[in-house]
């Protein structure tokens, strides 16, 4: 009968075959995980930004540390965050950030577990991998570039030199630039253990909030894929809104260009394709926005909620049997003639807003929408008594409240 240590031996040998990458977290009974990450610093956009992805789950949970004006931390392999906690506090206090590393480092009795980058709010860096990492399967080092550090373990050979080489030589904003560094490292080999999770988050100094990235990606066979197209759908609702405003100032052909260029990125959010339909219609592609709408309704059923704001298209052919007004609530109504207001046909809103109020279609919404029609068209007469006759309805209709507010204060 085999003895115990015999049968010990035998499990441990098992598991190293099934899984050697694993072996320092089954010796330790540390939660070590193969990681490869890139930290760098943007100087005339005045961003930091971090990109990072690994065979665990949420990896932006615990792996980025970014604060603007003072650095940012890249903490893997074994993570402890203290080296981003007192790193901050340290780069405050006016140390360097390879002293600030370092001391956390010293006072850190599994630091030989660790990679840690980091980065100060002028772009100087400083990385270390510990030392029994180099026990591990896979390559396991960083890199120090101009204002970036990529670094990794359980690599494959070319991983990091080649994640250095994409951002050297690509352009964009920081974030695309983090994240082509990214796919060229997974392009490489990646991790020879796989990938489970990825980020990508950016912050800037003279960012506002919506300005800010952060992506992320928690559980997925593809990570770095599905980042890709979340950075696709941050960007592409950004050119989707310059195109809108580019119209208002009366450059269509920018408008049409930003447009197109945000159709491509957006494509399979199927949340904001009325968005681009609407814009669409503003840049007088009828047929394009019809396009998008199917497009809604073939990819999500209950896009369907969106058909009444498309009421004006109930003539069009391929439009009529899906946009049943016979069947429409006033909340229905409300969609249609707020897209209405939207697109700037303030005529239309008031004939069908009275033809529904007629048939005793009524509600606070839909009187404020027609009084503010009134306001537009410069009837401020017949404004006051339908936003009255709304706020009769319902006292805290603040839209109603503060649009009357603003003709009487005139």
């Amino acid at each position: 009968m085999p003895n115990s240590l015999s049968i010990t031996a035998f499990i441990l040998i098992t598991l190293i075959q099934v899984s050697a990458q694993n072996l320092p977290s089954l010796l330790t009974e540390k939660n070590i995980n193969s990681t490869f990450s890139i930290l760098a610093y943007d100087d005339n956009a005045q961003e930091l930004g971090i990109a990072v992805a690994t065979n665990n789950i949420y990896v932006g949970n615990s792996t980025i540390y970014i604060q603007p004006e003072i650095g940012a931390f890249s903490v893997i392999a074994e993570t402890e965050p203290r080296y981003a906690i007192e790193g901050f506090k340290k780069l405050k206090e006016g140390k360097s950030i390879k002293e600030a590393i370092i001391e956390v480092r010293n006072a850190d009795k599994n630091a030989n577990y660790r990679q840690v980058s980091g980065i100060d709010a002028i772009g100087n860096v400083f990385a270390f991998t510990g030392k029994s990492l180099k026990y591990w399967n896979g390559e396991a080092s960083e890199h120090l570039g101009t204002k970036y550090v990529v670094m990794g373990n359980q690599l494959a050979d070319q991983v990091l030199s080649d994640m250095s080489k994409a951002f050297e030589n690509s352009n964009g904003t920081l974030a695309e630039r983090l994240l082509k560094s990214l796919v060229a490292g997974q392009n490489a080999g990646g991790q020879i253990s796989g990938k489970r999770s990825a980020a990508v988050v950016v912050k800037g100094t003279n960012n506002a909030w919506f300005n800010q990235i952060d992506l992320r990606v928690d559980n997925s066979k593809n990570p770095i894929k599905e980042l890709q197209t979340l950075m696709n759908y941050h960007y592409g609702r950004i050119r989707l809104n310059q195109s809108l405003y580019a119209n208002r100032l009366g450059n269509s052909k920018k408008a049409k260009q930003k447009l197109s260029e945000a159709e491509a990125l957006l494509d399979g959010w199927d949340g904001i394709y009325s968005r681009i339909a609407v814009a669409n219609m503003v840049l007088g592609n009828e047929d394009a926005a019809i396009k998008w709408i199917q497009k809604g309704l073939a990819e999500n059923p209950l896009w369907s909620i969106n058909i009444p704001a498309f009421y004006f298209l109930r003539n069009n052919p391929e439009l009529k049997p899906i946009i049943k007004i016979e069947s429409f609530t006033v909340k229905d109504w409300e969609s249609a003639i707020s897209m209405l207001s939207n697109l700037g046909r303030e005529l239309e809103v008031i004939e069908l807003s009275k033809r529904l109020i007629d048939n005793k279609i009524e509600s606070s919404y839909l009187y404020f929408l027609l009084g503010r029609s009134y306001f537009y068209e410069k009837e401020v007469d017949n404004a006051i008594q339908y936003l009255n006759i709304s706020l009769k309805m319902d006292s805290d209709n603040i839209e109603a409240e503060k649009l009357l507010h603003k003709i009487k204060s005139k």
